[in-house]
């Protein structure tokens, strides 16, 4: 069925394809399990089995007001592998998606879990804090965040070509860019907001040091939403068993700029090529 009930009774909206490993996906903030396609269809093609959902609050989950912490949807996490009973997962995340998968392996362990693939991460802690002095501070984040609620499809609109580095010479169509803002312009005005606090706000340092299982990262050197020596750099470097692979130009919508080497990086990781 394409939906099934998070933690706590919200009605969660997924998409099952293919056979195989299972392969989950978990969508960035405003996101949702759309943006995956172009993982989705060719990893579903090569033999795998690819699960998406959307977060609460965005697409077409419930639009509930509560939950955006990361314990709260690392257990929505937990609820959609319990559903579908999957075993030998890989996780697959993208932007915020990935405090999800690291506080769900935290808080939940690896009995359904045997890698996990971060790519293009807020993790593990992108805000200034007296150890952490070049992180984002507090007060330009809050500046961001009221900027962007005053108008979020303007503030959408004009930080698009940003999110793919175009300037850089991607290649993203007219139709694609108006695509993605919608998308992400579907997505609760409460989550919007409170979905980009749990990411930014959220130390998972320690977290993510205590991995256990072999994990991909994967990150744009152009990344300007989540900074490639703020978040990639030093989670490769914090990760116990890690493969880092750094996209030249490439920028926060790596996964649709540079699909088919993410595809590639995947296909190998999960030992499916």
């Amino acid at each position: 069925m394409p939906n099934f009930e998070g933690c706590d009774g919200t009605r969660l909206f997924c998409t099952d394809w293919g056979q195989g490993k299972p392969v989950v996906f978990v969508a960035g903030a405003w996101l949702a399990s759309s943006s995956w396609e172009f993982q989705m269809l060719p990893l579903a093609g090569r033999g795998l089995r690819c699960v998406a959902y959307d977060r609460r609050g965005h697409g077409r989950s419930d639009w509930v007001g509560h939950g955006f912490d990361y314990d709260t949807l690392a257990d929505d996490l937990a609820a959609l592998l319990d559903h579908l009973d999957l075993r030998e997962v890989t996780l697959v995340a993208h932007s915020m998606g990935g405090g999800e998968v690291i506080r769900y392996l935290s808080r939940h362990g690896y009995d359904r879990v045997s890698r996990v693939a971060l790519i293009g991460t807020t993790a593990p802690f992108p805000l200034a804090a007296p150890d952490n002095p070049e992180g984002v501070p507090r007060e330009i984040f809050d500046a961001m965040t009221a900027e962007r609620t005053k108008d979020r499809p303007r503030w959408m609109a004009q930080n698009s070509q940003a999110f793919f580095a175009t300037h850089l010479g991607n290649s993203v169509s007219t139709e694609l860019m108006d695509w993605m803002i919608r998308q992400c312009l579907d997505c609760s005005a409460i989550a919007a907001v409170e979905a980009v606090k749990t990411a930014f706000r959220t130390d998972l340092r320690a977290e993510a040091a205590a991995i256990e299982v072999p994990a991909l990262i994967l990150h744009g050197d152009a990344d300007a939403s989540a900074p490639v020596a703020l978040c990639g750099r030093r989670l490769a470097k914090t990760v116990p068993d890690n493969i880092y692979k750094e996209y030249s130009l490439a920028g926060h919508g790596i996964c649709v700029t540079h699909a088919e080497a993410v595809n590639r990086d995947l296909l190998d990781f999960i030992g499916a090529a």
